[in-house]
């Protein structure tokens, strides 16, 4: 499942991610790899952007980012 098919208010742990691209270098450094939990806490009213929250803090992604990342659901 992606990211931005989460729904909000649940868990999930990072599956896959992209390892191309300046702005997935940059969510990489910011603590968003393989193995993560995240939980995504809200979206705009629109739907873009979205708020998860990983490793403790809350972080904005784009939809369009956040459509490259999968992910499996906690238990």
């Amino acid at each position: 499942m992606k990211l931005s098919e989460l729904a909000i208010g649940a868990t999930a742990v990072v599956r896959e991610f992209p390892k191309a691209g300046a702005a997935f270098l940059r969510l990489r450094e910011m603590g968003l790899v393989a193995g993560t939990r995240v939980t995504l806490i809200r979206t705009a009213p629109l739907g873009d952007p979205l708020e998860i929250k990983v490793r403790g803090y809350h972080l904005t992604l784009r939809k369009s980012e956040a459509e490259h990342v999968l992910v499996d659901p906690a238990a």
